[in-house]
């Protein structure tokens, strides 16, 4: 028997390259990071990222291996996974979770090969096996393929949480005649047990101090979340109801607060814009979508479009633009908001500060001859920009109306 470090001739493959690692690793333990140039530091960041994903790769495939054949019982663990949680010191809840996505990739050999290849991050592989299972059983096998190719392809662009919100929306792309109809029954199905869940419950302590505890729709809670963050203090009441039933007034105060009484945030009051077809305003089975990005359903749309304080963007046909050329120095209230139904918030790349937070930026400088249109301005937040107008960062626009920034050499 030979050996070299850790590893040994008789080591398994995947034992042994573990080794190997390990032996490297303990190598470069002590090197310091402060001698690195700006351009390695990029680049042994982002390949300690890939290799990370490879290394889960690789776990996940042992941990699948393991619960298999039950290597816990030698120890009367009750599962695999509860042996390796006691033994590496993890949690269970932790273990029990990779453990899951690891059968999962069992049955999503691309996905497997992916992350295995370090074109694909773990929560983002946890992201697309889970969109794609949670498809209708009467979803065929065929369609399951391209949605989870679909998934695999958008996963070079976006992160798992912009993935996530793909994942519930990819039968619209691989399978729209069923994907609307879907959609709308799951969406319904959603807010009908959110209805019947609504509660409000306050709790004065005695001292000047109101506490409260409530659940309500995700809908109404966008619109609730819009309000507070034009309002410093907000204070709802209400006494002598139920728990459901003051969660009811809740979501209808929510929907039918006089937005003209709110401050305005970036330009706009806390208005809530439902974007939706004209196929769905007249009794479609397409959804609609609010500036926030919830999705709703169409019957929840058509009711939100008569409330006040909510504004029904309709689309069908040709869009108008709204452009009053340079007539205005300022984007006026109908401008903002149809770019924050466009920009859905800083229109940087990978900024996540909401519409109540941007300003609407000439992407030509007014005073160098620049419209004041939607087509010409784009949202962007106090930070960016800063940037925008900073003579060394440079403006990149890319094709998805998405803008970054390179420093100038």
């Amino acid at each position: 028997m030979t050996s070299t470090g850790r590893r040994t001739d008789r080591d398994h493959p995947i034992v042994a390259a573990m080794s190997a690692i390990e032996a490297e690793l303990d190598e470069v333990q002590h090197a310091p990071a402060w001698s690195l140039s700006d351009d390695d530091t990029r680049r042994a960041l982002l390949t300690a990222t890939r290799l990370a994903a490879r290394l889960s790769a690789l776990e996940l495939k042992v941990a699948a291996h393991a619960d298999s054949n039950r290597v816990g019982d030698a120890s009367g663990a009750t599962s695999a996974g509860v042996w390796w949680a006691n033994a590496s010191r993890m949690t269970q809840a932790e273990a029990a979770r990779k453990v899951k996505l690891a059968r999962a990739l069992e049955h999503h050999e691309p996905v497997s090969e992916a992350l295995a290849a370090g074109g694909l991050l773990v929560d983002q592989a946890r992201v697309i096996t889970a969109a794609v299972d949670a498809l209708p059983d009467t979803v065929q096998p065929e369609v399951r393929a391209q949605a989870r190719g679909h998934l695999l392809g958008a996963a070079a662009h976006y992160d798992a949480r912009a993935l996530r919100i793909q994942g519930r929306r990819i039968l619209d792309v691989v399978a729209p005649e069923i994907g609307e109809a879907e959609e709308a029954r799951q969406l319904a199905a959603e807010e009908k047990k959110a209805e019947q869940a609504a509660r409000l419950t306050m709790h004065d302590d005695g001292h000047g101090q109101t506490f409260g505890r409530f659940m309500i729709r995700t809908a109404e809670a966008d619109m609730f979340r819009k309000a507070l963050q034009a309002i410093a203090s907000p204070k709802a009441g209400g006494q002598g109801l139920s728990p459901h039933g003051m969660g009811l007034a809740l979501m209808e105060h929510i929907r039918r607060y006089p937005t003209g009484k709110l401050p305005t945030a970036g330009g706009v009051s806390a208005t809530v814009v439902v974007t939706m077809t004209l196929e769905t305003l007249m009794g479609g089975l397409k959804a609609a979508q609010l500036d926030t990005g919830t999705r709703i359903s169409p019957g929840l749309a058509r009711k939100l479009a008569c409330e006040a304080g909510v504004i029904p963007v309709v689309l069908g046909g040709r869009s108008e633009v709204l452009d009053v050329g340079r007539k205005r120095r300022f984007h006026t209230k109908a401008q903002r908001i149809a770019m924050a139904v466009r920009d859905k918030g800083c229109a940087a790349m990978g900024c996540e500060r909401p519409t109540s937070a941007c300003h609407a930026h000439h992407l030509v400088q007014w005073s160098n001859g620049g419209g004041t249109s939607v087509e010409s301005g784009v949202l962007l937040c106090a930070r960016h920009h800063t940037l925008a107008h900073h003579d060394d960062y440079e403006v990149i626009h890319h094709p998805v109306g998405k803008i970054s920034f390179i420093r100038r050499e």
